[in-house]
């Protein structure tokens, strides 16, 4: 393995790790602040359990994915400084953006919430988790700014053998962040749901605190529903503006090398002959492909040779073709797990509806598994769209092979490949570890409660009369 290839490796490994973390921090906050807030409105204890409770495993999920993004940013200076160069002037804002004003106002507001219990009034506390809610959508919406220039560069000139930034606000208006970021978001949503549905479901089937948890069953299928139609709706929009910027990343993914007829069929299996540029199998789902990608079940989509022909003639000779197996397959893994999750969400709301949730244990199990399926369906998502947009790391502006560092060796790569590969293995069974641990232990009585008077709430009327009584 050279340089480039590992750097790769290095780059692709620790950002699926970290992406394990970011929808569920995203999903889990939004969550607890629903709790939250139910507590607020209706005063039942069983609410504010519930937001203790789920708010524990948020926190735990935050502290693990703050110390592994760190490695994200020293990546771009170690590895990819070439890359780093030419478009720091572009990519570095939107980062400093969110580490400055968006992170720093999760921290904030999460400390307020951590120590507020009995301090604050319940208002103010609430406040602090939604406040929390909104930061970690908006270091996701700068950081997804960041990444849809990579996909499509706007807003910007070239000079002096770099690209420098000459319209901020073009980055927040881009085409394709304006389908990629509600597309994360919803999937972020459903990951949430997804972790509380199947520790909720483990715990209905142990028997314990049944009530609590059916309640956390029910918020979590709702927005688990909500999440998972959103996923597919914004996916389907995602994948028209695709035939406008990226057709090539639109036939790697359907594995198309010739033009496809009018109208054009979805290929659900191919079996692909790379070398060759041809499916020795494939079935195909008629009018499809066409739907997906116009909205109508007419028109014909250009095939990779076709587009490779495009693209050599527009930057020059080189292989455009990015690598198909990958492409292709994680789409559909991407979709089938994301069907499922609509599925089992569906499912779950008619059982609560028909009050037959605690007799269906074979759901609940399935529950429990399918707490897999949104890191599967992220995971497969992400790969899609990077590996989709190979060999580019600036879409039509710089290639990968450009981006690597000049200096940076196969040695050092290698180490340090394998000693972020064990601290990740170890921050992934810490993680695990102490949410088994919690979720066993349930929602036990909170020893602040009997030590602490809680506040006064101001703008609470009633309360603040007794207590002035």
């Amino acid at each position: 393995m050279d340089e480039l290839i590992l750097a790769r490796i290095q780059f692709g490994s620790t950002t699926i790790f970290h992406f394990f973390f970011v929808p569920l921090s995203i999903g889990l906050v939004f969550m607890v602040a629903i709790m939250q807030t139910l507590y607020y409105f209706r005063g039942k204890e069983v609410y504010l359990k519930m937001t203790k409770f789920w708010g524990h495993l948020f926190l735990i999920n935050f502290a693990i994915g703050v110390v592994t993004g760190i490695i994200q940013e020293f990546q771009f200076g170690m590895n990819w400084s070439e890359y780093s160069r030419f478009v720091g002037d572009v990519f570095g804002a939107p980062l400093a953006v969110e580490a400055l004003l968006a992170f720093f106002m999760e921290s904030t507001f999460i400390g307020l919430w951590i120590f507020g219990w009995h301090r604050l009034p319940k208002g103010i506390h609430l406040m602090c988790i939604w406040l929390v809610a909104l930061g970690t959508i908006l270091s996701a919406m700068w950081i997804l700014a960041a990444n849809a220039f990579m996909q499509e560069p706007v807003g910007y000139i070239l000079q002096n053998g770099r690209a420098e930034m000459n319209d901020f606000f073009a980055l927040l208006s881009n085409p394709q962040f304006l389908v990629e970021f509600p597309h994360v978001i919803f999937g972020a949503f459903a990951t949430g749901a997804f972790v509380i549905g199947g520790a909720s479901a483990y715990k209905m089937l142990k028997g314990e605190e049944v009530s609590l948890f059916r309640k956390s069953f029910a918020l979590a299928m709702a927005l688990g529903l909500i999440g998972g139609m959103g996923t597919a709706f914004s996916g389907h929009v995602q994948a028209q503006h695709l035939m406008e910027s990226q057709p090539m990343k639109m036939a790697a993914s359907e594995a198309l090398w010739e033009d496809s007829e009018d109208p054009a069929g979805w290929n659900l299996f191919a079996w692909m002959d790379v070398e060759a540029q041809e499916n020795k199998a494939q079935l195909e789902l008629p009018y499809l492909l066409s739907y997906l990608a116009y909205e109508e079940f007419e028109g014909s989509v250009p095939g990779m040779k076709t587009l490779q022909a495009e693209y050599e003639e527009e930057y020059g000779p080189g292989n455009y073709i990015p690598p198909v197996n990958a492409t292709f397959w994680s789409f559909r893994i991407m979709v089938g797990a994301g069907m499922a999750m609509i599925a089992a969400s569906a499912l779950g709301l008619w059982f609560l509806f028909r009050k037959t949730l605690l007799e269906r244990r074979w759901y609940l199990k399935l529950m429990m598994a399918l707490i897999a399926f949104p890191f599967i369906a992220n995971t497969a998502g992400w790969i899609m769209t990077e590996i989709g947009r190979q060999p580019w790391t600036v879409f039509g502006l710089m290639t990968t092979a450009a981006s690597v560092s000049p200096n940076v060796s196969v040695g050092s790569l290698l180490f340090s490949i394998i000693t972020f590969t064990t601290i990740y293995l170890l921050l992934g069974l810490v993680m695990v570890y102490l949410y088994i641990k919690e979720i066993k232990q349930g929602t036990e009585h909170d020893p602040e409660d009997e030590d602490q008077e809680p506040v006064i709430d101001p703008f609470d009327k009633e309360a603040y009369e007794h207590g002035a009584q």
